[in-house]
């Protein structure tokens, strides 16, 4: 094996146990804050930890922005297919995740509706700067949604929380985990595309495989972690929240600093992102989504990649 390239999956390695620490550091600051301003921790998923865990995402779209259109679209909605696919999927074969009503009766629909708002701005050709700043705008009336419904439930807190170095602790847990993420995901990312390229892959299949699923880890790490943890709502929310971001805040930045250019096989991408999507909610309705649905998001999701290499 070349050197470089042993290297370059040595950083790989070193960028994934980054994203470990970083997720688990992400979820415990998380919690501790919720508990303090009596935030549920649907909101905390949606908000602070998927904002939090889709920073990977956001860099890695920057650093293509005006150059490689085909790597943000690609991570962008490569991104939300893991999420469902490969995260939602893992998580759930884990451990049975309980959906509540109000993620089914508010939250999805507002998912799918968004994803259904690119593929329209999409239409003709292009994501314009005004696209963009729409977008931006919507991400802050979201963000406002959210924040208005984020006060729960008067509860019992654990005295220990009380204390102000706890909660200081929780708000530094909460940086330190969030600059984990960025830097551990920005050193798998770059190496792996580094690796992909030697084998001669396009920046679509780069985009939506290698890059889309590398971004994509720290929501599986901090689903997971969350989960095992036993704060499913935190691992349901951040990945609605994530995907709602990716497509706010992640494509409404890129495309209002330079319009992104919409090539025709993303169209392709967009319907398997909504199958995903439509798929996801199909499997709420029962109320749970079990290690069998699990299993049958992701051997979907494998098959899509695995079509995605054969029809590139």
């Amino acid at each position: 094996m070349d050197l470089d390239v042993a290297l370059n999956i040595g950083l790989v390695a070193v960028g994934l146990a980054m994203l470990c620490y970083g997720g688990n550091w992400l979820v415990n600051g998380g919690v501790a804050i919720a508990q303090k301003f009596r935030i549920s921790n649907l909101v905390i998923g949606m908000t602070v930890v998927a904002y939090g865990t889709s920073t990977p995402e956001l860099a890695a779209s920057l650093a293509a922005a005006g150059q490689h259109n085909e790597i943000i679209l690609g991570n962008i909605v490569g991104s939300n297919i893991a999420n469902i696919g490969m995260v939602i999927g893992i998580t759930s074969i884990i451990i049975p995740l309980v959906v509540k009503k109000t993620t089914l009766k508010k939250e999805m629909p507002l998912m799918l509706g968004f994803s259904l708002l690119l593929i329209l701005l999409s239409v003709d050709g292009e994501i314009s700067q005004y696209d963009g700043i729409l977008l931006l705008i919507l991400l802050i009336i979201f963000t406002i949604y959210m924040y208005r419904g984020a006060q729960s439930e008067p509860e019992d807190v654990d005295s220990t929380l009380q204390k102000k170095n706890v909660y200081l602790k929780a708000f530094l847990l909460l940086i330190v985990g969030i600059v984990f993420l960025y830097v551990g995901a920005k050193l798998t990312v770059d190496n792996s595309v580094i690796v992909a390229q030697t084998f001669g892959i396009s920046e679509r299949i780069i985009g939506l495989t290698v890059i889309a699923i590398g971004t994509s880890l720290p929501e599986l790490i901090t689903s997971v972690i969350a989960i095992k943890k036993g704060h499913t709502d935190i691992g349901i929310g951040n990945i609605i929240g994530s995907n709602v971001y990716n497509i706010l805040m992640i494509m409404g930045v890129t495309s209002a600093i330079a319009g992104v250019v919409i090539v025709d096989q993303v169209f392709y991408d967009y319907a398997i992102m909504i199958a995903f999507s439509l798929g996801l909610f199909a499997v709420m309705l029962k109320g749970m989504i079990t290690r069998t649905m699990g299993i049958g998001l992701s051997v979907a999701y494998v098959f899509y990649l695995v079509s995605g290499f054969l029809l590139d």
